[in-house]
């Protein structure tokens, strides 16, 4: 079984202000390099409701649902279904999606440590393992949540 990899950042604003710009705001942060559309990316967003879907939507009405929302509790948490393979390719299977789980916990006013935790990589079967790597890597969850930092505005650690 593959270790969950886990990674913090520190953000200066109240949770709800980082739940809204984690799940309401995805776009102002998500790299599009990092997305199926790529340069045309028009539109990247998570719906706002547990069952809600993970999207993005790029030219002529192209839409990949990449996640699904299992659990929405602002400000508090968000866990997803990570329905992206190893290859990077849409798993419409949910039974092989892993898990992400995002935390916002207040640090006194003002302050949140957000805590994301991506689990459950077995579920996407023999390169599993493999994928946590890349998704633990400096290029992975670090440098997509030190992007979120910079979208809430203040200064991050973790």
């Amino acid at each position: 079984m593959t270790e969950a990899i886990r990674s913090d950042v520190v953000v200066e604003v109240r949770p709800e202000r980082a739940f809204e710009v984690f799940a309401a705001e995805l776009g102002s942060w998500w790299p599009a390099e990092y997305s199926w559309s790529q340069d045309v990316l028009q539109e990247i967003g998570i719906e706002q409701r547990e069952g809600g879907m993970c999207f993005e939507r790029g030219p002529y009405g192209f839409r990949c649902d990449w996640g699904r929302v299992l659990a929405w509790d602002p400000p508090d948490r968000l866990t997803i279904a990570w329905q992206i393979t190893p290859r990077r390719e849409p798993e419409p299977n949910p039974a092989k999606a892993s898990e992400v789980e995002v935390r916002f916990i207040p640090e006194g006013e003002g302050r949140t440590t957000v805590r994301l935790e991506h689990r459950a990589f077995e579920r996407h079967g023999e390169d599993g393992g493999q994928y946590a790597q890349m998704l633990g890597s400096p290029q992975g969850w670090p440098f997509l949540l030190e992007r979120f930092a910079s979208a809430c505005g203040g200064d991050s650690s973790g």
